[in-house]
C-alpha cells in the first residue's frame, strides 16, 4: 500500500468516529450531498399566533358562569317590600313611577333637569333593581337633596348630583356626573355602600364607595333611619323626613 493511501484510510476513519462521537442537534449545519449546505431553521410563531396562545390561557372553563352586566336576572336575592312601615333601604318599591312623576310636578312643574321627570324616575327604578335598593325612597332622597330639583345651594344642576355626592358646604359642590343616569347610578351605589357588602353590578361610578365600605368594613346600615348624621350632618330627623316623603308619593 502506498503511502498516500494509507493517510487517506486513516483520515476516513477519523472522520467517522468524529461522526460518531458527536450527534446531529436541531441546530446543527447538516450536510445533503444534493443540495448546498443550509442550517435548519426553528419556526417561530408569529405575534398573533403568540396573542392567540396567550388568550386561549384565560377562556373560562364551560361551566364557568359568566356575568352579563345587562341581563335582568340578578344573581341575588332581594326581599318584597309590602308594608309602608318597613323603613329598610334593602327592597322592592311600593310606590309607581307614575306617583313618582306626579309627586315632582305637583312641587315643581319645572324641574331643573337635563332629561323629563319621567326619564329620571325611570333611571331610579333601573338602577334601583339592578341593586336591590328601593327606588321610590331613594328618588324621595333625592327629592329633599335637591329642593325637588330647584337647587339654590352649592350643588348646580350640571353636575347631575341628586344626593350631595362630595358636598361639605362651604361652597365645595361635590362630585360631577357626565350623564343624569350615571348621577343616579352613584346615588344608588353610595346607598348599596352603606347597607350592603356586596359590590355593585355595575363598575363603580360612585367616587366616595370605596372610602364607604373601607370605613365600615363587615357593618351595614340597614335602614332609611340610620342614615341620620351620617349621609347628612347634623341630619338627626334625615332618615324619618325622606320616608314622610315617600309615604306622600304614595298618596298622588
Amino acid at each position: 500500500m502506498k503511502v498516500s493511501q494509507a493517510k487517506k484510510l486513516i483520515a476516513a476513519a477519523l472522520l467517522g468516529a468524529f461522526a460518531i462521537s458527536y450527534p446531529v442537534t436541531v441546530d446543527a449545519r447538516v450536510h445533503d450531498p444534493k443540495v448546498e449546505t443550509k442550517s435548519v431553521e426553528r419556526k417561530l410563531p408569529t405575534l398573533r399566533e403568540r396573542v392567540a396562545e396567550t388568550m386561549s390561557k384565560f377562556k373560562p372553563a364551560e361551566d364557568e358562569e359568566i356575568f352579563d352586566a345587562f341581563e335582568t336576572q340578578r344573581n341575588f336575592s332581594v326581599p318584597t317590600t309590602v308594608s309602608t312601615s318597613d323603613t329598610s333601604i334593602i327592597g322592592t318599591p311600593i310606590a309607581t313611577q307614575q306617583q313618582c312623576v306626579k309627586y315632582l310636578l305637583r312641587n315643581n312643574p319645572n324641574p331643573n333637569l337635563k332629561v323629563s321627570a319621567e326619564e329620571i324616575v325611570a333611571y331610579y327604578y333601573e338602577e334601583g333593581a339592578r341593586e336591590g335598593i328601593r327606588p321610590d325612597v331613594a328618588f324621595a332622597q333625592a327629592l329633599k337633596e335637591t329642593g325637588f330639583f330647584r337647587y339654590g345651594g352649592d350643588v348646580i344642576p350640571e353636575q347631575n348630583n341628586y344626593c350631595g355626592l362630595g358636598t361639605t358646604g362651604g361652597g365645595v359642590k361635590g362630585e360631577f356626573f357626565a350623564t343624569p343616569q350615571l348621577g343616579v347610578r352613584a346615588h344608588i351605589q353610595h346607598l348599596l355602600a352603606y347597607s350592603s357588602t356586596r359590590r355593585p353590578s355595575m363598575p363603580v361610578v360612585d367616587p366616595r364607595y370605596g372610602l364607604v365600605r373601607q370605613a365600615y368594613g363587615s357593618r351595614t346600615l340597614g335602614k332609611w333611619q340610620d342614615l341620620n348624621g351620617r349621609w347628612a350632618v347634623p341630619g338627626r330627623y334625615y332618615g324619618q323626613e325622606i320616608l314622610s316623603m315617600f309615604r306622600d308619593i304614595l298618596i298622588q
